[in-house]
């Protein structure tokens, strides 16, 4: 399993209503270039993840895909939770990568807000019909808040 690593920024993002997890659009994308906790933004920041993410084209898109979000609570305890993601290379290569990264594409002030980003430990390059799968912690989900 990847390791979970979550932005400094999430916190404040989270309590300042930043991110609306029932209604918002959040994405994945892919790069191989270690994100920094102190990153803010996928696409407004100096050190975005935008300008390391891995090229578009062979069946990835700039930005990376869509994540659907689940809310639950359970006696008092809100358990957010991520579906998974696949990436399918076709027609050539897809990366290398090493972090999924996790952003709220919604949010416009501040601009695509960080979330989280999971280190797979070494570089993937998927060959043309080759898939990868972020998968989410499915029994404890992205995070929870008691």
């Amino acid at each position: 399993m990847a390791a979970y690593n979550k932005f400094n920024v999430f916190p404040q993002d989270l309590v300042s209503g930043n991110h609306n997890f029932p209604n918002h659009t959040f994405k994945v994308c892919l790069t191989n270039v270690a994100p920094a906790a102190t990153y803010t933004s996928y696409s407004t920041t100096v050190n975005a993840i935008s300008a390391n993410e891995v090229s578009a084209g062979n069946g990835y898109t700039a930005g990376g895909q869509n994540t659907s979000i689940t809310c639950s609570n359970n006696s008092g305890t809100e358990k957010v939770s991520a579906g998974n993601v696949t990436f399918t290379a076709s027609n050539g290569t897809i990366g290398p990568f090493r972090y999924a990264v996790l952003y709220n594409a919604t949010q416009t002030s501040p601009a695509t807000p960080l979330i989280s980003w999971f280190d797979y430990g070494s570089s993937v390059t998927l060959n043309s019909g080759e898939t990868f799968t972020w998968t989410p912690d499915a029994v404890n989900g992205l995070f929870t808040i008691a």
